[in-house]
């Protein structure tokens, strides 16, 4: 038998405090969950294959007629994040008239980067997208953009490499939080699986409550699967925000009036949040 609600989850450590608490089995007769990376998830969003999930900021934007966003929920950092590196065989300094490989996995963060380097310090780079597998990506590139667990991985032994944090780099620039993920939810969906929506939301918002009342099980759980130190993982997730308001908000609409401004979006996006009441719409913010 069909689902009836088909929700994604990147796969990636950084959604783990949104996930790890979810009653699944509550919902086990009535939503598929599908697993992907963010590109792929954005694909599968697009394609009308996944109804409701986190995807990228960047791809929110470029179809923000279809979709809206469930309410404080996000992928968000207000300075260093620990998953978003570029890793450089010079300082950033000198990377003007740089080759750059891409990951081929992100669409948020590959755009920051263009944002971060071509409008704050208006350098010409070429680029070249690739698998995220470092030393690939460095045989024909003066520097190469990771993110999420590839990007947490890489770090631990790019001792040789000049290695910059995104997040950190946008809130120098900018005093701005980043939002690189958010739970998009398909407009057409709603009239018919309102009730659902709802209470998948609100399991959602009970996990990310959980979570940051009682972490160390999920760091347990993260330090067995994925190695590293516990004290990595929990600065590391201390580090995340995965809320969505205000602050974030700001953050990620100037973001897309710098990437409208950089022809990288052909109109600036505004987030229109979703909750159980019905739908509140944001207007543009200002600087």
């Amino acid at each position: 038998m069909q689902k009836s609600l088909r929700v994604g989850q990147i796969l990636y450590t950084n959604v783990l405090p949104v996930y790890f608490y979810f009653d699944q089995a509550k919902f086990e007769d009535r939503i598929e969950f599908i697993r992907q990376v963010p590109a792929q998830l954005n694909t599968a969003m697009a394609n009308g294959e996944i109804d409701l999930g986190p995807i990228s900021s960047f791809s929110y934007a470029e179809h923000a007629s279809e979709y809206v966003a469930l309410a404080d929920l996000s992928v968000s950092a207000k300075g260093r994040v620990g998953s978003l590196f570029l890793f450089s065989k010079k300082p950033i300094e000198q990377v003007n008239g740089a080759k750059i490989a891409l990951t081929n996995t992100s669409a948020t963060t590959v755009n920051l980067l263009k944002i971060i380097l071509h409008k704050f310090y208006e350098y010409e780079i070429s680029y070249v997208t690739q698998e995220p597998i470092l030393h690939e990506m460095l045989e024909d590139a003066d520097a190469a953009l990771l993110i999420g667990d590839d990007a947490i991985s890489a770090e631990r032994t790019a001792k040789d490499l000049y290695v910059y944090d995104l997040g950190e780099l946008w809130h120098q620039f900018t005093g701005y939080s980043m939002t690189f993920a958010i739970w998009a939810l398909r407009r057409a969906v709603i009239a018919d699986h309102h009730d659902l929506i709802a209470d998948v939301h609100a399991s959602f918002l009970e996990s990310k409550r959980k979570t940051r009342a009682n972490s160390a099980p999920l760091i347990d759980y993260v330090h067995t699967h994925f190695g590293g130190e516990k004290e990595q993982w929990i600065h590391y997730f201390q580090g995340l925000q995965h809320d969505f308001g205000d602050v974030q908000r700001i953050g990620l609409e100037y973001y897309y009036r710098c990437a409208a401004e950089l022809g990288l979006l052909s109109a600036p996006a505004t987030v229109d949040l979703w909750q159980a009441g019905g739908r509140q719409t944001n207007t543009t913010l200002t600087r």
